[in-house]
């Protein structure tokens, strides 16, 4: 299963019961209540757009530890990372509830993913597609070589064999 898979909700439930859209909630229920607890299962940050080579490769670097992926939504590029909250409840609450940290306090039910699933402009989940993806949108890169550089004299210290 990949990245996106599970982000999209895409495992099977934990109980055979359905899930309530978000407008059946009846008064006093939480969407917490019925969440597989989606937001406490990966942080993502923005980073900055990449512009060279170096900055795809930078990318390809963060895409090679694997529970990564690089995706853009409304022009901003993230690095999302997958990784479970160490206060993660086998049951999907929080285990230090009134004690959380405070980008969790203000986070609001109203824009969660609860009942959505993801789409990005852009989606990089390998270093082979965010590597492709520059080879298309940047000019060909330089291969090391004598062009415009200056030849340098081949050095020999005492031997019959030059050093290359």
């Amino acid at each position: 299963m990949n990245v996106l898979e599970i982000l999209n909700n895409k495992p099977a439930p934990k109980s055979k019961a359905r899930k309530p859209k978000r407008d059946e909630l009846k008064p006093g229920e939480c969407l917490c209540d019925f969440c597989t607890g989606k937001c406490c299962h990966y942080f993502s940050l923005p980073i900055d757009a990449p512009q060279s080579w170096d900055d795809y490769d930078s990318i390809r670097w963060y895409l090679a530890h694997g529970q990564t992926i690089v995706y853009v939504h409304e022009e901003q590029w993230y690095l999302l990372v997958m990784t479970k909250c160490q206060y993660l409840l086998a049951d999907n609450r929080c285990g230090i509830y009134l004690n959380r940290p405070k980008i969790c306090r203000e986070y609001k039910t109203d824009d969660c993913e609860y009942d959505g699933g993801w789409a990005f402009e852009k989606v990089f989940e390998t270093p082979e597609q965010i590597w492709e993806y520059a080879e298309a949108m940047l000019p060909a890169r330089r291969r090391p070589g004598r062009a415009g550089g200056p030849v340098l004299p081949i050095v020999t210290l005492g031997t019959s064999a030059p050093i290359v």
